[in-house]
């Protein structure tokens, strides 16, 4: 259950991130309270997988597929900028995911 609970909470930090943008500065009410939500979500997951997985481990995955999620949803939902560097990044950092996840 660990590495679901790690899972939905990197979900959840992708979508507290994509939510910052849609508050407005925290001007609009309810992304405001959707945005506050996931982001209490993504950590309460996070403890919970914290339980029986490493917090390096964890912590790594955690932040990692938040970073691509948000990444990957940045250029398609706003046009972020999709260049070779940038895309070869991204695949850096789902190989480091995948790594952990291989040795943990």
């Amino acid at each position: 259950m660990a590495w679901f609970y790690l899972f939905i909470a990197g979900l959840m930090e992708i979508g507290w991130a994509l939510g910052l943008k849609y508050t407005d500065g925290f001007t609009r009410l309810v992304p405001t309270a959707l945005t506050v939500a996931a982001m209490v979500a993504s950590v309460a997951l996070l403890g919970l997988a914290l339980k029986t997985l490493p917090i390096g481990t964890a912590y790594a995955i955690w932040s990692g597929i938040g970073a691509v999620g948000t990444a990957a949803l940045g250029i398609m939902l706003f046009g972020d900028p999709a260049t070779l560097g940038r895309l070869a990044c991204i695949g850096l950092i789902v190989a480091g995911i995948v790594g952990l996840k291989v040795v943990t």
